[in-house]
């Protein structure tokens, strides 16, 4: 099989129900106008530094969860208690 060219190219022979095929279909190159839905596409991209995309894209659910549905104004308020969450918390990517 020939080597795609592209993400989208990968994606057309992934199963409907890949994480990267789900991503594609519902997020990608669609443009964001809710402030917190950007800023949890940003803890995702910040958190994805030397790791593949789709590694984070299964624990995106986890990253949700963790950091308040993504709420801006939440997250803004955490203090000791929450970040000692986010330290100890498995499901996320995490680094002191």
């Amino acid at each position: 099989m020939e080597k795609p060219s592209s993400y989208c190219e990968y994606v057309d022979t992934l199963d409907k129900s890949h994480v990267d095929k789900i991503y594609h279909d519902t997020q990608y190159g669609f443009p964001v106008e809710d402030d917190n839905e950007l800023f949890g596409r940003l803890i995702l991209e910040i958190n994805q530094a030397g790791l593949s995309w789709t590694t984070i894209l299964k624990k995106q659910k986890n990253f949700q969860k963790a950091y308040s549905n993504f709420d801006i104004k939440k997250v803004s308020e955490y203090k000791g208690k929450e970040v000692q969450r986010l330290l100890s918390d498995s499901g996320i990517i995490r680094n002191k």
